[in-house]
């Protein structure tokens, strides 16, 4: 059987050699594909408002905690997708009463989340498509 490795979105390096982790940003090349976090994001933050932790947890969750992003590539991230218009953010209270950043899709966000997915879809598929030639 194989085992089921997290992979870690975090540009800090990795956490140890016994971890079985993959470190985004290593030298190792042992990284997701570009735009791939940003994909994730977008697609978390079409269920509503989020802070950062909240989205993080999200990943991590729902991907059986095979993905786990750290602050060093979430929140650049985040800000990549402010810059671009993708995200907006307004300061509020978390569920414990800190002040937390929520970040919340725009429609131009929408639409990149959109055509974002067709493309990983596509990307995928040809990846499939070469693992399985004969």
């Amino acid at each position: 059987p194989t085992s089921r490795r997290p992979i870690t979105l975090d540009r800090s390096g990795p956490s140890g050699a016994s971890s079985h982790r993959y470190t985004m940003g290593t030298k190792d090349g042992s990284e997701l594909l570009p735009g791939t976090l940003d994909l994730l994001i977008l697609r978390t933050l079409v269920a509503g408002a989020q802070h950062g932790y909240g989205i993080a947890q999200h990943l991590k969750d729902v991907s059986d905690e095979v993905l786990q992003v750290g602050e060093s590539s979430l929140y650049p991230a985040l800000q990549r997708l402010l810059l671009k218009g993708w995200v907006k953010a307004e300061w509020g209270a978390s569920e414990n009463n800190r002040r937390a950043r929520y970040y919340t899709l725009t429609a131009a966000g929408r639409k990149q989340l959109v055509a974002e997915r067709q493309e990983f879809d596509r990307l995928i598929l040809a990846i499939h498509k070469v693992l399985n030639a004969t």
